[in-house]
Order: structure tokens, then sequence, then C-alpha cells
């Protein structure tokens, strides 16, 4: 097949409209899900100042190492129910669901209670500066009390979106976005909370978009074949083995990588408030390759699992190659705005003169992770959406704790670079998994890969 036909294929046939259609509404959903996250760095920012950044990059690094566990789990489940969907199996997506809800929701009390009482030795071990201790200190605990909220809603996402439903998602994270941004507006412009009023704002607006999820669950209980009673909470034993089987590997995967992105960040915190809060402004911009490349990631995923299911191993790697072609275009646009009007696009977020001079030196390293994400992305939907557990693993470790951790001392400390070493390191880490994969697919061991459900 050449090339011309091969992108024909990929752009008009059936495979790439059904991810398109299913991948929109999640692009959506994280176009807005980014924007809730920047509101607080943003609002922040503007009312607080650098030690306010500061502090509100140092409680999202913790929050994200706590939320990146539940993902792990919560698209284990998602990989889990769509293979049942695929299989036709609807007794066994109402015991994927029950026991996703009691495990994950009763890990959020577990770690809440642990991250409150050891908040003061993490602060400490993350280097955090002086100046934004107390603000770093009021953004992460308050931000442990709402993880409830956070695992819920993550829960109920992932079984819709495992049953092919990725509109509501992006409803209910619209709602989260609105709530976020006014409530901060409210409570750290008006009523001067500073800090705690953008944690608070982003607890409650949290938990007001999973109850809001968890009624449109209750109301469609029916056709989603779950009855909420107290027994379908049960805890399934062969639903339980798989669902750590794949999810433990992912959370590995997740953790370790951000664990690594933690370890780096604590010596750049060393450096003080202001390489902190650039540090915290590119993280944000990095999450903005979210927009399409987790949408991708997580359609693509669903789509290969759904096709494992009914036996169609063809439509996979169209799958891939439709994501990829996707992911680019999209990593191309960014980089060009990044390069063409840095200080406008940092500047959003603070307009310190030494934030802005320091931010210069962070538009290429900033590049470099818009393109990692977007040539990670295909892979990792397939390495997850095939249940392939140990790969998942060796993606984690590889990337997270022996190149980024491995890479940024090498490059800040041996090589003498400084911060800037410890910048690149993190980026150029973020190429493993995209190496890992391309190795994978065209070993086309997937191929063969028994399902996750058997």
């Amino acid at each position: 097949m050449n090339e011309k036909s091969l992108i024909r294929d990929l752009t008009t046939g059936r495979v790439s409209k059904r991810l398109l259609m299913f991948a929109t509404p999640l692009m959506l959903s994280n176009l807005l899900q980014t924007i809730y996250n920047m509101v607080d760095m943003i609002v922040v920012g503007q009312f607080i100042g650098s030690a306010g950044l500061s502090a509100v990059s140092i409680g999202g690094d913790i929050l994200h190492l706590l939320t990146f566990i539940v993902m792990g789990f919560s698209n284990a489940g998602q990989v889990l129910i769509s293979q049942y969907v695929g299989a036709g199996d609807k007794k066994s997506i109402s015991r994927a669901i029950g026991t996703m809800f009691t495990f994950i929701l009763s890990c959020a009390i577990v770690f809440s209670v642990i991250c409150i009482i050891l908040a003061h030795p993490i602060l400490r071990a993350l280097n955090t500066p002086p100046e934004a201790y107390r603000f770093a200190f009021d953004y992460s605990v308050t931000c442990y009390v709402g993880l409830f909220f956070i695992y819920g809603y993550n829960i109920v996402s992932a079984i819709l979106r495992g049953m092919g439903d990725s509109k509501h998602p992006f409803l209910f994270i619209a709602i989260a976005a609105v709530s976020n941004l006014i409530l901060d507006l409210l409570f750290v412009a008006v009523f001067n909370w500073q800090v705690f009023g953008a944690a608070l704002a982003t607890v409650l607006a949290q938990g007001l978009s999973f109850v809001w999820s968890l009624i449109f669950l209750y109301r469609r209980r029916e056709a989603f074949g779950f009855d909420f009673k107290p027994e379908s909470f049960k805890i399934d034993r062969g639903i339980f083995a798989r669902l750590t089987k794949l999810g433990l590997p992912m959370c590995l995967q997740l953790g370790a990588i951000t664990f690594s992105v933690l370890f780096v960040n604590s010596y750049i915190n060393a450096y003080g408030v202001i390489a902190s809060a650039v540090t915290g402004i590119g993280a944000k911009l990095g999450s903005i390759t979210s927009v399409v490349t987790h949408a991708m990631s997580i359609a693509g995923s669903a789509m290969i699992g759904q096709s494992l299911g009914a036996g169609k191993r063809e439509r996979i790697p169209r799958v891939v190659g439709f994501t990829l072609l996707i992911n680019a275009v999209f990593a191309l646009l960014l980089s060009l705005a990044t390069v063409l009007f840095p200080s406008a696009i940092f500047g959003i977020f603070n307009s310190d003169p030494e934030v802005l001079g320091m931010a210069m030196f962070y538009v290429p390293v900033a590049v470099l992770i818009y393109w990692g994400a977007a040539s990670r992305s295909p892979f990792i939907a397939l390495i997850n959406g095939s249940g392939q557990t140990r790969l998942n693993m060796t993606v984690g470790i590889l990337d997270g704790v022996i190149c980024r951790i491995g890479l940024a001392l090498l490059l800040g400390i041996t090589l003498d670079m400084g911060i800037k070493g410890f910048w690149y390191g993190n980026a150029i880490a973020g190429y493993v998994p995209f190496l890992i994969g391309v190795i994978y697919y065209f070993s086309g061991k997937w191929k063969y890969q028994k399902l996750i459900i058997h």
C-alpha cells in the first residue's frame, strides 16, 4: 500500500470516523480539564504572584501523583468494561462497576488520611521554597481532603467511556471547569483567601461534578445494568484480580513517571521561587497537549479493547496510525504558537519580568515535551488496549525511574547544566514510551495477545 492510499484509508475509513466521533467529546473534555487545571495557576499568578505560583505548582505535582494512581485503575476498568461490551457480557459489566467503586473509593479515603498526616514531611522532601511553604501546605492539604471526589469522578467517567459514551464525561467536566473558574475568582480575588481559596474552589467544583455524574449513572442504572443496591458494590474476586493485574502496572507506570517528575522538581525547587514558578507554568503548557493526545489515547485504547473483544484485530493498525496523524498536526500547531509568541503565552500566568526572562529558556523544552506526548500517545493506547501489563510496567520503570531521573542528574549535575539540565532530562525521557511502543507494534505480538477478561 503506497503512502497516499494509506493516508486516504486512515482519514476516510470507518475506523477513523468512529475514533474521531469517540475522541472529539474527549478532546473537549480534556480542553475543559486543562482550563480547569490552569485556572488556579492563572488566578493565583495574577493575584498572589510568584510564591503562589510555586505553591500551586508543588501542590499540583503531589496531587497529580495521587490522581494518576486512580487513573491507572480507572483506565484498567475502562479496558475491562470495553472488552466485556465487545463480548456482550452484561453480567460482568455490572460486577466490574461495583468492584471499581468499592476498591477505588476505599483507596481515596486511605490516601487522604496518610497524606494529611505526612503533609509537612512531603513538602520538606520536595525542597519547597520558604516563601511558598505556607501556601503549598494550604493548597495540598485542602486537595487531599477532596481526593474522594476526584477519584469518584474518574470512576464514573471510565465506566461511561468503556461503554462507548464520551459525551457525558464532557458535560461533567464542563460543570467542574465553570464552577472552578467562578469559585476561584470569588475566593481568591473577592474574599482574598489566597492559595487556600484556589484549592477549595478545585475541591468544591470536583465534588459538584462527581455528584452530578453519579446521579446520571443512577438514573440510567437499567441501561448500564448496575442497580446500585448495597450487595452490588461487593468486590468480585475474579474482576478484582483482572483489575489489579491490568491496573497495577498502569499505576506503577504513571506513578513512576510522576514520582520521577517530583524527584526532578525537588532539585529545581532548590533554585528558588522563580525557577519553581517557571517550571510550574511549563508543566501546565505541557498539559495542553493532553487536550488531543490523551483523548486520542483513551479513545484508541477503548477501540482497541473493543476490537480485540470482537476478534477484529485488522482495525488496530488504522487506530494507531490515525491517532499518530492527529497528534502530529496538533503538536506542530502548538510548537509554532510557543516559539512565535512565548512572552504572550507565559504572560497569561504571570507578568513578573524575572519569570518571563527565565521562561524564554524553557521554550525549546516545551516543544520537546509537545512532540514527546504526541508520539507516545498512539502506542500507549495499543499497550493499554491490548492489556499488556508487563510492558506497562517496563515503560514506567524505564521512563520514570531510570531515564528521567538518570538523565536529569546526568545533565543537571554531572554535566553541570544546572536547571536547564533538569528541564531537558525530563523532556527527553518522555520519548521512551514511544520507542518501546514502536518496537511492540512492529513485533506484531499484539495480534496474539490474550484478552484480559479471559
